[in-house]
């Protein structure tokens, strides 16, 4: 049978369209879809031609840049000698090797791994590593998980469940039991009315006080992003991370991070566990991980949870879990290359070095427009809020919401970024020189101009 496929600018027509999902609303999306056809550096390309300045990373994904040799050649050696190992049977030395690196580059005694495809399945991986090891241990009635709200833990019923927003969680409702949540570190908009330093990190003591009333024997663990995202880039005050360790110590509880966005070096190092100094029982990361080449995410633990999975088989049946392609020798190849690629041209440091470019612009930004409240995030996380009015930080009309028009401006001007009702973000490539994020301010700049010479409404 001949196989005869659609051309690339069919791909843009609506009845070829309505043959795929993607993530935005379908029948919105069709009138003027994106879809990208090539990519070099920090750039795209659309199926049209027109070029896109990637300040996004794709979505975080992309960190040692688009058209990478070092990856590519490391994933074409693999594809000749080995695509896929049995993984309900064993695994494979590239999946062996990436652990080891892992486990010498993690923080603390982090040193077991489980690979997986995506941020979901670690994260959903996480949660069931820490019931079963609280059933090895002893304390089988501990199964609950604290998260927060405004969060975004993954696409799975657990990690799905223990996110915080509502838009994505509504639509799937009843979730799975045993989730908790907690209001996120919101300094500039603080949930309890109070101001850092003198809230006393309220944000983070409440988690205690929860675990406690909650009854500390049926709570298995504490969830957190380092940096949340899906709220806006919630970058927590310093005392926040090391008083959530302090709790989950002093209660039994395990302290998970889900690094799937500041992993990889996006935060300035490899990982933001060492950005804030605090190492987590579970760390999990994804997306960087990997550079976009290939599917791949790891969650990796302290040696102490890892031991507990290693007794006689008459009573210790191991960790329950498992994907088809955990451990693929490809993704683990593209893993090794990028990891070599951030550590040998020292990309960590370059997030810092870009990431204090790309704050001064926001900065500019900001004292140029008057419409920016608040500038957060590290190295190359970091986002701004809009606000009508910055003394009493009132919000601009959220629909369709001044961080939309101009991130879709922004789009129409050639640049990728994050945007939600009253914020964007940027989360360019880890390779990005000075330059190219003066470029990236440059066109938000421009995008920024245009929306407010359409008048967008202040009230």
């Amino acid at each position: 049978m001949f196989v005869d496929l659609i051309s690339d600018a069919q791909t843009t027509e609506e009845q070829f369209l309505r043959h795929i999902f993607v993530r935005d609303q379908m029948a919105e999306w069709s009138k003027q879809p994106l879809i990208m056809a090539k990519a070099d550096g920090v750039h795209y390309w659309d199926v049209h031609g027109k070029s896109y300045l990637d300040a996004l990373s794709g979505i975080y994904v992309v960190s040692v840049g688009h058209n990478n040799r070092r990856v590519i050649d490391a994933i074409h050696r693999q594809l000749d000698a080995l695509c896929f190992s049995p993984p309900m049977h064993g695994t494979n030395p590239v999946a062996v090797q990436l652990a080891n690196l892992l486990a010498e580059l993690a923080p603390g005694d982090l040193s077991a791994v489980k690979f997986q495809c995506g941020g979901s399945e670690v994260t959903e991986a996480a949660i069931k590593l820490a019931r079963q090891y609280h059933k090895l241990t002893g304390a089988p009635g501990k199964y609950k998980i604290v998260s927060r709200y405004l969060s975004w833990h993954g696409s799975t019923l657990g990690s799905l469940s223990a996110s915080g927003l509502k838009s994505r969680k509504t639509v799937n409702e009843p979730l799975a039991p045993g989730f908790l949540h907690v209001f996120p570190p919101t300094c500039y908009r603080c949930p309890f009315g109070k101001e850092y330093p003198s809230c006393e990190i309220t944000c983070a003591t409440l988690i205690g006080d929860m675990i406690e009333m909650e009854d500390a024997d049926t709570v298995a663990a504490v969830m957190v992003e380092p940096i949340g995202h899906t709220g806006g880039i919630i970058d927590p005050p310093p005392e926040y991370l090391p008083i959530l360790r302090e709790i989950c110590d002093r209660h039994h509880v395990l302290l998970i991070f889900d690094e799937i966005i500041t992993g990889a070096g996006r935060t300035g190092h490899l990982f933001a566990a060492e950005t804030f100094g605090v190492v987590p029982d579970i760390l999990c990361t994804a997306k960087g991980l990997s550079g976009g080449y290939a599917p791949l995410s790891a969650m990796i633990c302290r040696k102490p949870i890892a031991d507990t999975f290693w007794g006689p088989v008459a009573e210790n049946p191991g960790f329950v879990e498992g994907h088809t392609f955990e451990g693929n020798p490809i993704s683990c190849a593209a893993g090794l290359a990028v990891l070599q690629e951030i550590l040998e041209r020292d990309l960590c440091s370059n997030a810092r070095k870009q990431g204090e470019v790309l704050r001064a612009g926001f900065q500019r930004l900001a004292d140029k427009y008057g419409v920016i409240g608040d500038i957060r995030g590290k190295g190359l996380l970091q986002g701004i809020e809009f606000v009508r009015d910055r003394r009493t930080k009132a919000r601009f009309p959220a629909d369709p919401g001044i961080g939309v028009r101009v991130g879709k401006r922004a789009l129409q001007n050639g640049l990728l970024c994050r945007f939600d009702p009253h914020w964007i973000a940027f989360g360019p490539p880890l390779i990005s020189t000075t330059e190219q994020i003066e470029e990236m301010v440059e066109i938000l700049d421009r995008s920024f101009g245009e929306v407010l010479e359409d008048g967008f409404p202040r009230n």
